[in-house]
C-alpha cells in the first residue's frame, strides 16, 4: 500500500509550535507595520490555523501587495514546470515576518555613502566595489635559529 499524499501529509512537525514557544502569541507580532512593497518571509505558526499558508509556501519570500486589518497579501513566484507563476496569497500577520535579505545591501549603501563623503573631503580615490576573497600574503620561512625537528612514531606498548 502506498503512502497517503493528502493536503496535510508530512506536516507532523511543520505545523506545531517550537519548543517552549506555546501559549499566547507576542503582541509585537500584531503591532508590526507592513507596507506595500515590503519583502516578507512566510512562516508557519502552528497555534493559529486561520490564514495559514499552504505548506508549499512555508519558508518562501514574497512582496506585500495588499494590506488589510488583520492580514497581508503577498506575491510569490512559484515554479510550475518550466515557468514561474506569480501567485497572490492572503496571509494573516501571524504567518509573516519582515525579511532580512535586503539588510546587508542597505548597510553597504550606507557605508559606501560615508566612504564617498570622506574621500571627497580628503580628495582621494576610494574602492567601493566588493572584492572576492584574495590569496593569502606570502611568507618566508627561515631555518636559521629554528632547526628542523624529526618526528617518529611512538612504539606500541602492551601491558597484558
Amino acid at each position: 500500500m502506498g503512502k497517503s499524499r493528502g493536503y496535510r501529509s508530512g506536516t507532523r512537525y511543520m505545523f506545531q509550535r517550537d519548543f517552549k514557544k506555546h501559549g499566547t502569541i507576542a503582541l509585537s507580532t500584531y503591532l508590526t507595520v507592513y507596507k506595500v512593497g515590503d519583502i516578507v518571509d512566510i512562516k508557519a505558526n502552528g497555534s493559529i490555523q486561520k490564514g495559514m499558508p499552504h505548506k508549499y509556501y512555508h519558508g518562501k519570500t514574497g512582496i506585500v501587495y495588499n494590506v488589510t486589518k488583520s492580514s497581508v497579501g503577498v506575491i510569490i513566484n512559484k515554479v510550475v514546470g518550466h515557468r514561474y507563476l506569480e501567485k497572490k496569497v492572503n496571509l494573516r500577520v501571524e504567518h509573516v515576518k519582515h525579511s532580512k535579505c535586503r539588510q546587508e545591501f542597505l548597510n553597504r549603501v550606507k557605508d559606501n555613502a560615508a566612504k564617498k563623503r570622506e574621500a571627497k573631503e580628503n580628495g582621494t580615490q576610494v574602492q567601493l566595489k566588493r572584492q572576492p576573497a584574495q590569496p593569502r600574503e606570502s611568507k618566508i620561512v627561515s631555518a636559521e635559529g629554528n632547526s628542523p625537528q624529526t618526528l617518529a612514531p611512538v612504539a606500541y606498548e602492551t601491558f597484558i
